[in-house]
């Protein structure tokens, strides 16, 4: 059926870094408004509009288009000048698209790649919203967000973000993907005390060096009956998959390795324990299937994110939390025995995590990119964060 036949339909413009905590709530709610009879185009960068397994291209897929966008680096000034240019470019080239396009709306989800897009949707007099991830509002989306006609939050929190915003501002949680919410139906995995204990070790979709340094040398202080029982999952960087393959095997720990894991929601849907980073996506993604976890935030992250990410499934209980300082296999071994050596406790923790999860994030999402121009759907108002924490 062609567009002119339904009067309902309209076009919306998404717009993402190239990063999974970026790309994956883009895709679920392309997902969404696709399936409401909607057309989607994806603004991002080169390695966003290839990211394995999310956006379907072609006849009634999501059309994809790269458009430059530079970076400003605050501690390379110099580039700040060819930054800017790039960024100009990208935001004619938006332009041009949405002259052909002609999106009811324009969305961004944070990313450097997103900005030009929304620019140009500013440009346009475009309705606009964004959606931020993290417990802590992002570059971008700080630049943009007194702009924007709404803001869409995972967290009830959200640091940086300025209290004078607060009437525009939405929590509607973080999308995932189908596959993954439908986790949430299904019990948590049974783990009888002389059965296999299933841990998947995840760095998020850059990997983590730290993770396989540490995990092999951790599991392998476990109790010798424990370890036996152990099998592991455990994606690692490029860089460092020989190498902790060839740990796992001199300590006799069943593990399979590997640089990408094509089907997360299924290693999800057996793990007991995850070990893992607190990027966005997989915070949203173990508190949907209800998964209890040992989280190591990236220390690096832009304004501290992870840490933040991860206060509020820890608090609740659903997950322990360690500094990538503390983080050696002694500490490791000390949680995962805690944990893994009574079944109550770890069942319990999987019960907190789901209890976190906001499993109609995308629905919610998708009501309020539907709205623009119109009232804000009925969704919870998200708590504005305090006047030191807003400009912090």
């Amino acid at each position: 059926m062609t567009d002119a036949f339904r009067p309902l339909a309209k076009h919306f413009v998404l717009a993402a870094g190239g990063t999974g905590g970026h790309m994956v709530p883009a895709a679920a709610l392309a997902t969404e408004l696709t399936r409401r009879g909607h057309r989607v185009a994806l603004v991002s960068d080169a390695r966003g509009v290839r990211f394995p397994g999310l956006f379907d291209t072609g006849d009634g897929g999501v059309q994809t288009h790269v458009l430059p966008a530079g970076r400003f680096q605050l501690r390379r000034p110099q580039g700040w000048a060819a930054a800017a240019r790039e960024m100009w470019r990208g935001r004619a080239m938006a332009r041009e698209l949405y002259r052909t396009f002609r999106p009811a709306a324009v969305v961004g989800f944070g990313g450097y790649p997103a900005l030009p897009a929304l620019l140009a949707a500013f440009a346009d007099r475009i309705p606009t919203a964004i959606h931020e991830q993290n417990a802590v509002l992002g570059r971008v989306n700080r630049l943009v967000a007194g702009r924007v006609d709404a803001i869409a939050t995972a967290y009830g929190r959200v640091e940086r973000l300025r209290p004078s915003l607060a009437a525009k501002v939405r929590l509607v949680g973080n999308p995932v993907r189908d596959a993954v919410l439908a986790l949430r139906a299904r019990p948590y995995p049974l783990l009888e005390e002389d059965g296999i204990f299933r841990v998947l070790v995840t760095g998020g979709s850059q990997g983590a060096s730290v993770l396989s340094r540490v995990v092999p040398d951790g599991l392998s202080m476990l109790p010798v009956a424990f370890r036996r029982r152990l099998q592991v999952t455990h994606q690692a960087r490029i860089e460092d998959i020989d190498a902790a393959r060839a740990k796992y095997a001199e300590l006799s720990i069943a593990a399979d390795l590997a640089t990408y894991l094509p089907d997360m929601p299924n290693d999800l849907a057996w793990a007991h324990l995850v070990i893992a980073r607190a990027g966005a996506s997989t915070i949203a993604e173990l508190t949907a299937a209800g998964r209890p976890a040992i989280l190591v935030p990236y220390p690096s992250a832009a304004d501290d994110h992870q840490t933040a990410n991860a206060q509020e499934i820890t608090l609740a209980g659903g997950a322990r939390t360690i500094d990538e300082q503390d983080f050696t296999p002694v500490e490791l071994a000390k949680q995962v025995q805690k944990l893994g050596l009574d079944p109550h406790a770890l069942a319990n923790a999987a019960g907190r995590a789901r209890g976190c999860g906001r499993p109609d994030a995308t629905r919610d999402l998708a009501d309020l990119v539907e709205s623009l121009g119109a009232p804000l759907a009925r969704l919870p108002v998200a708590a504005t964060p305090s006047r030191r924490e807003a400009f912090a």
